[in-house]
């Protein structure tokens, strides 16, 4: 694999180069090489994804390729580095953070376009805090099959080369509950094209480092927001405003298909409009705006329904941030009335793919269908994508509507949704969408990458058994599709996995 090392010949290092935790002053980056590892084993490769960066099959299943990417072995002229970044941590600022277990190893190009190859779990950096810098099994199946899934959806996400593990045992609490157990440990090379984010301004905005603040913009302005122009005070606000919004698109397509990320952190949100750093999320089964499989998200800040405020609320911290480069006030509140005006229409466009109808047609249809999917407990994959073979009869339909429901007696909940399927059924009747049917299955996935899946997963690759990681790879490359072989994922979670560990929500443990 040719690397170069963009990022780090045009950003400014950290003076120091001994690798122990520290605060980090005046630097994008610290340069820091990954800890080897004990027995490197390879357990799956994204063969199509390397593939498109011209590698060949016996490139990439070589014995030099894992040492890569386990952190064993590095490229002549490789500067591997962790970024340095701050971030508000449930709506506190948590002051420097950085890659605490990330370390990147350079570039890749593919087309001419930069790709940033990291690996998730490779040793202690300068930014580890109290942390060993490794990374554990569970979460790293998680991540390497979530990012892909992601990706099919037609969700911007960052992608994933390889998933190893280390033959390290990495102690973890998983509950936080004081009973601490060694797992095995892991490595997922991760691949996008920037893994800067609202943080990476942050940082330098709090430490006053004004001038490698508008370094860092301009160098993301010119390497990724090319198309905006040089940078000047009038690109610096129209690249503010092309990130607020591609956050709120990314937002809204999280609601299209119930995906709820967890910790939406000012540090875990891209600065490309990318979904990044795949913690404790979770996919909303029964239609519930309260929820999160954040098990430390006690006041539920990141639940499935306040995504859009927190997207918000980030999106401000990220202004002020970038307001000592830009020094006028007045463009900025301007990006901030607009957006919740973008957002409405963008949710109206979306609910409107979802429905099979224009989103001019939709808005009366939106609220009485979200009341009537939390009381009645449908869960929102299988409504949405039945709701396609609805013909207009809904006694005949209302069998299927049951069967999607999580609760024991749905007969509280006929008159309702009878009313509604009735006005939806109206709406259609005067809408001019020709193939609202392919409408509907191009923005309802039949499969999504439900906690249980992962977990099923995850117990069977504790025991050396990879089989359902390679079996849901397969799968969620087609979320979209029929792919009747793998029916027995369209259903609803099983009543053992409602309060299963790993099944439900999760802790940051990982």
């Amino acid at each position: 694999m040719q690397l170069i090392n963009h990022f780090t010949n045009h950003l400014k290092a950290d003076n120091l180069e001994t690798n122990h935790v520290r605060l980090v002053k005046n630097a994008c980056f610290s340069f820091v090489n990954p800890t080897p590892t004990k027995k490197p084993k390879m357990i799956h490769l994204n063969e199509d994804f390397l593939r498109s960066f011209d590698m060949e099959k016996e490139d990439y299943h070589s014995q030099d390729f894992l040492k890569l990417m386990t952190g064993n072995t590095l490229p002549k002229d490789a500067k591997p580095y962790a970024m340095c970044y701050g971030g508000h941590q449930f709506g506190h600022w948590a002051g420097q953070l950085g890659d605490g277990r990330a370390i990147n190893l350079g570039e890749i190009l593919k087309n001419n376009e930069a790709w940033t190859v990291q690996l998730k779990g490779a040793g202690k950096t300068p930014y580890s805090r109290k942390g060993d810098g490794l990374a554990v099994l569970r979460s790293s199946i998680r991540e390497y099959l979530c990012s892909e899934a992601m990706h099919y959806l037609g969700i911007p996400t960052t992608r994933v080369f390889s998933l190893a593990l280390t033959g390290d045992e990495v102690l973890r609490d998983m509950l936080y509950d004081g009973n601490a157990n060694y797992e095995k440990g892991a490595i997922v090379s991760r691949v996008a094209p920037s893994f800067l984010r609202f943080g990476s301004f942050q940082i330098h905005a709090a430490n006053q480092e004004t001038d490698l603040l508008k370094q860092l913009l301009d160098y993301v302005i010119i390497n990724h927001y090319q198309h905006l122009g040089q940078p000047s005070k009038e690109v610096y606000i129209a690249f503010v405003d092309e990130l607020a919004k591609k956050t709120i698109d990314l937002v809204v397509e999280w609601e299209r298909v119930g995906f709820v990320h967890g910790v939406l952190n000012t540090d875990n949100l891209s600065i490309l409009g990318l979904t990044i750093d795949f913690g404790p999320y979770g996919w909303v089964e029964d239609y519930n705006r309260d929820w999160t499989p954040n098990t430390s998200d006690s006041e539920h800040r990141y639940a499935f329904g306040e995504q859009i405020n927190v997207a918000f609320w980030n999106i401000y911290q990220l202004l002020n941030a970038l307001y000592p480069a830009i020094e006028e006030a007045e463009p900025l509140q301007k990006v901030m009335d607009d957006l919740p005006n973008y957002y409405d229409q963008k949710r109206k466009e979306m609910f409107g793919r979802k429905l099979g109808l224009e989103a001019e047609l939709v808005k009366p249809l939106i609220n009485p269908l979200i009341g009537n999917l939390e009381n009645s407990q449908l869960d929102m994959t299988l409504f949405f994508r039945q709701l396609i073979s609805f013909d207009g009869d809904f006694e005949e339909y209302l069998p299927l509507l049951k069967s999607s429901s999580y609760v024991k007696n749905f007969d509280p909940y006929i008159a309702n949704w009878k009313t509604w399927f009735e006005d939806y059924q109206h709406t259609k009747n005067t809408s001019n969408i020709d193939n609202h049917l392919g409408m509907m299955r191009l923005a309802n996935p039949k499969y999504i990458f439900r906690n249980y899946m992962a977990q099923l997963a995850i117990e069977a690759a504790e025991k050396d058994d990879f089989s359902l990681v390679n079996t849901f790879f397969i799968l969620l490359k087609n979320p979209y599709d029929e792919q009747p072989e793998y029916e027995q994922w369209f259903a609803k979670r099983p009543d053992w996995a409602l309060n299963k560990v790993g099944c439900s929500a999760l802790s940051c443990s990982s």
